[in-house]
């Protein structure tokens, strides 16, 4: 899991994959943290990607850090709207209160990862994988 973390704080923006039916959609998130051991990410629930979340669980997130090293992230995207779970994101991103508030209207859907898999690799042919 701490790789996991270092390596997407280093590259800021990763890029997350959902399906709109046998359609991939891919975008740039920033979001994301561990809480209890797990990978958590999350999204407003008016967007469609919440929606082809909800659909269809498995997801994946990509990301390229300043080493020209890729991530590869895998699993199965559970939702978490416990209370306490989201007091714990907007204390750990505050700048997310200003999107996800009464004033907007927009609300914050929370994910964790589920028999999450990564994989590490560059051009040079390095490769390494875990489970977290």
């Amino acid at each position: 899991m701490e790789k996991l973390l270092d390596f997407l704080k280093d590259a800021g923006v990763f890029f997350y994959a959902s399906c709109d039916g046998d359609k991939p959609r891919v975008r740039p998130f920033g979001f994301f943290m561990e809480l209890d051991g797990k990978f958590y990410f999350g999204m407003g629930k008016q967007k469609e990607s919440y929606k082809q979340t909800i659909a269809n669980p498995n997801v994946e997130i990509c990301a390229l850090n300043k080493k020209n090293q890729w991530i590869r992230i895998r699993g199965i995207a559970v939702p978490d709207d416990s209370a306490e779970t989201m007091e714990k994101v907007f204390a750990h991103s505050p700048m997310l209160t200003h999107l996800y508030n009464e004033k907007t209207g927009n609300v914050l859907g929370n994910f964790w990862m589920k028999e999450g898999y990564a994989e590490i690799a560059d051009m040079g042919g390095n490769f390494e994988s875990f489970n977290f």
